[in-house]
């Protein structure tokens, strides 16, 4: 069935996620069931990035937009604030009124030397802010579980920024079970609900569902969020044993000849559905309940993204992408900055 109705958290298993459908967070903003992550725009360390690239990511929002997926994914720390600037440059094209329907997400990152709270945090939304050219943000969330401050006094801060009207909601990312659940306490004495909690998930990062933590958080009404759903581009079929991706993507590293199985079955299931490989591996994410983070650096990558809505992956075709098993290969980086 599909569906142009909001659902609270995730949507569920027998709907259709189309681009009317919506995702309510924390009882108060509505997100669309894709989102478009914007970790490359303005980063030129990862991702190379230039003034060529400017001007598709342009074409990557615009897209969006217009194929209903209006919320964007960003982080102070992205290009060092380049990836904000870009976002607030694209949206000062649509009208005011078109503008309050785009919802913005970013994120502080709690380096171990900011030890000043709220203050810290405060300042650094404050900054951002500026960035975005907004007075608000919809959700701002904690990157990384990397502070040497306790998570009840970073919950504080976030409920500080709240009653300070500096954002709507606030979450959370990397965070184990236990440390979401410590934060979701920590917010409630607040009177404030954890939106979300946004993790690494996809076809090669299956770790949150297998380890209960995605059951954990629906149950407290704690939206999951999926970066990398795409494995930085391992699941776009863009790349193969002969073309391997560009070194240094180090989330979800699976070498193309162990995830030629995996890709053979979405081909099989892309070209039986006339959509890209890419959509297949939006849709499973969707599918588990997650909402996905898809990066797009062009209108094009950003059109195949939209490609995800409208449709839904059978319980049999889930099993058969879910029988080629696959083990990244995880780096000190990892373990240490992925708690969930």
């Amino acid at each position: 069935m599909a569906s142009n109705s909001s659902y609270n958290v995730y949507i569920p298993n027998d709907t259709i996620p189309t681009a009317q459908t919506k995702i309510k967070l924390a009882d108060r903003v509505l997100i669309s069931p894709l989102v478009l992550g914007t970790w490359a725009w303005g980063d030129k360390k990862q991702w190379d990035w230039n003034d060529a690239l400017d001007v598709q990511a342009k074409e990557a929002f615009d897209m969006s937009i217009s194929k209903g997926i209006n919320t964007f994914d960003t982080a102070e720390i992205y290009g060092n604030g380049e990836s904000e600037r870009c976002i607030a440059r694209y949206k000062a094209n649509y009208p005011t009124s078109g503008s309050e329907d785009i919802v913005i997400a970013s994120k502080y990152l709690p380096l171990p030397y900011k030890l000043s709270y709220p203050s810290s945090l405060i300042n650094a939304l404050r900054a951002s802010l500026d960035r975005l050219k907004v007075d608000c943000v919809d959700l701002y969330q904690i990157h990384g579980p990397i502070s040497l401050r306790s998570i009840e006094v970073l919950g504080n801060a976030l409920a500080e920024a709240i009653k300070l009207g500096l954002t709507k909601t606030v979450g959370v990312s990397n965070y184990s079970i236990e440390d979401t659940i410590k934060m979701y306490d920590c917010l409630q004495k607040h009177g404030i609900q954890l939106a979300s909690n946004q993790v690494e998930y996809s076809l090669l990062r299956r770790t949150p569902e297998t380890s209960g933590l995605i059951a954990e958080c629906h149950k407290r009404g704690i939206a999951v969020l999926g970066y990398s759903p795409l494995a930085m581009g391992r699941l776009t079929g863009k790349y193969s044993t002969a073309n391997p991706p560009p070194k240094g993507r180090n989330f979800s590293n699976v070498s193309m000849e162990e995830l030629e199985p995996l890709l053979e079955s979405m081909r099989g299931i892309a070209e039986k559905r006339q959509v890209s490989v890419s959509s297949i591996a939006l849709n499973y994410v969707i599918c588990k309940g997650v909402i996905p983070l898809g990066g797009a650096r062009d209108g094009k990558q950003a059109e195949q993204n939209a490609g995800a809505l409208g449709w839904r992956l059978t319980n049999e075709e889930i099993s058969q992408l879910e029988s080629h098993h696959v083990t990244p290969n995880l780096t000190f980086f990892n373990r240490m900055w992925q708690h969930g």
